[in-house]
């Protein structure tokens, strides 16, 4: 245990933060100032630190094997120093494309999906209302702006996306995994389209229902609880937009979400694709443990591929890309906008999970949380994942003239009279 110890001490020494721990028999070991502070219970735990083991060392604070008194902010500034590498960079084997792809089929069945999807969003309502804006926007914001506050950012790009999309009045809209109804509602009521949305989520279901009825939007907005892969090819939507949605539709099945949107598209309609993607070419996930920590508490079923693999799905699923918009420090604002709202209210938090699990299920719930909003921040911030918006279309063949019509013949839609 003395060598550990020993190259744990010497691991604090190169930290940009000070931290102070306490050893499973009592010990402590302290930097200069050290506000954040960490409990060990388990030798075990101290060596996955030492080892750079990071999403082991965050199981273990889940599961209430390592205790937390301090900021999350330190926490992800400690904790990307004892990474042994960058992330991103890792490198799958052969084999493991094989293994890789056998379990994305397995995993993304109707069935399958449909409960990962109802494992996270529907936590509690009242859960996520705390820390996410007014609308429930579960997704990357779009500081337009420097000084807007995370609300405008949110409304700035539900707009953003309506105006890549070139949203008209009459137009049938579809948005797959429509959340709690931010653009769903938001192109219904500002650009007049006939909008429906689907999601495998019971809550948010519910809760976009009940807002289309108060809003008096019925006839006009749907949401409906069903998978993509149920919709009916031979009704076509002019404008499509995924968002936050292709991180749950697996390697396996890329493409053939792509060619899904395509088919549902009437010739020259756009769709648009809003997803995190992974920061690097070949690695299947986050390394260090911390995809394996995502997979368990946070995602089931989650798994990224890079922009360069997702240009290739839309393009052998039929659409073709016209626009790509990386929003990656977008995403870490809005990540810590989030991470700083719910450590605000962690007893407020804690209450609403109690609603719906017991004590020691919410604590591990809120724990898994608090290192899933900061420690996303920090791999977007750092370049270890991305965001991308890929705007494309479904080619109109018989079209001879792209100048005018649908077709985004330059960029200017994006930005006119936005500001």
């Amino acid at each position: 245990m003395q060598s550990l110890v020993a190259q744990v001490q010497a691991q604090l020494q190169g930290l940009p933060v000070a931290v102070g721990l306490v050893l499973p028999d009592g010990q402590r070991i302290d930097t200069a100032g050290a506000q954040l502070s960490l409990r060990f219970k388990h030798w075990t735990s101290l060596a996955r630190m030492a080892a750079g083991h990071i999403g082991l060392v965050a199981e273990d604070y889940v599961e209430g094997r390592v205790e937390l008194d301090g900021s999350v902010r330190e926490l992800m500034a400690m904790a990307a120093s004892v990474l042994p590498g960058n992330p991103a960079q890792s490198h799958m084997p052969w084999w493991g494309n094989m293994l890789r792809r056998a379990k994305s089929l397995a995993a993304h069945t109707l069935v399958r999906d449909a409960a990962q999807v109802q494992f996270h969003y529907d936590v509690s309502d009242d859960f996520y209302a705390l820390w996410l804006d007014p609308k429930r926007v579960y997704s990357c914001a779009y500081y337009r702006d420097s000084a807007m506050d995370l609300a405008r950012a949110q409304e700035a790009k539900l707009d953003h996306i309506c105006r890549k999309l070139m949203l008209k009045k009459g137009d049938k809209f579809l948005d797959i995994g429509a959340g709690w109804g931010g653009l769903l509602l938001w192109a219904a009521e500002h650009y007049g389209v006939d909008a429906t949305g689907i999601t495998l989520s019971k809550n948010q279901h519910t809760h976009v229902n009940q807002l289309i009825e108060a809003k008096g939007l019925q006839g006009r907005v749907r949401m409906l609880l069903r998978d993509y892969r149920d919709l009916d090819d031979d009704y076509k939507f002019d404008r499509i937009a995924s968002v936050g949605m292709f991180e749950h539709v697996g390697h396996a099945q890329m493409t053939e979400y792509c060619a899904k949107q395509a088919r549902l598209l009437a010739p020259g309609g756009l769709a648009l694709n809003h997803g995190i993607t992974a920061g690097g070419v070949h690695n299947a996930q986050l390394g260090s443990g911390m995809g394996d920590f995502i997979e368990k508490y946070i995602f089931p079923g989650g798994e990224l591929v890079h922009i360069s693999a997702l240009l290739e799905h839309m393009a052998d699923g039929g659409l073709e890309m016209l626009d790509v918009e990386n929003l990656r420090p977008h995403y870490a604002r809005t990540l810590w906008a989030w991470s700083d709202a719910l450590e605000s209210k962690l007893d407020a938090a804690r209450a609403t999970l109690l609603n719906g699990a017991g004590p020691d299920k919410a604590e591990r719930i809120l724990r898994a949380y608090r290192l899933y909003l900061a420690g996303s921040a920090m791999c977007f911030e750092r370049g270890w994942i991305a965001l991308h918006q890929v705007l494309a279309a479904r080619p109109e063949p018989d079209a001879s003239d792209l100048s005018h019509g649908a077709y985004p013949f330059n960029r200017e839609y994006m930005y006119r009279n936005n500001n």
